[in-house]
């Protein structure tokens, strides 16, 4: 799954990740586009206290792996 949240900014891709997620399976992937400087240390935070992984892809792409229900 491709979750496009360019241009869009803070707290908008993290809140939009963590809706994405809400009803999907453990091991569900997504690729997040986002745009915003503070995406990438939100991502790392949301990750440590979900219980998620959260990965810097190329130059605007987080590889997200839901890890936790």
């Amino acid at each position: 799954m491709i979750l496009d949240c360019l241009g869009k900014r803070c707290p908008l891709p993290v809140i939009e990740l963590a809706k994405a997620l809400a009803d999907k399976p453990i091991g569900f992937k997504v690729t997040l586009l986002s745009d915003d400087p503070a995406s990438a240390p939100d991502l790392v935070a949301w990750a440590r206290m979900t219980g998620n992984s959260a990965e810097t892809g190329e130059q605007n792409t987080f590889q997200i792996t839901k890890l936790t229900n």
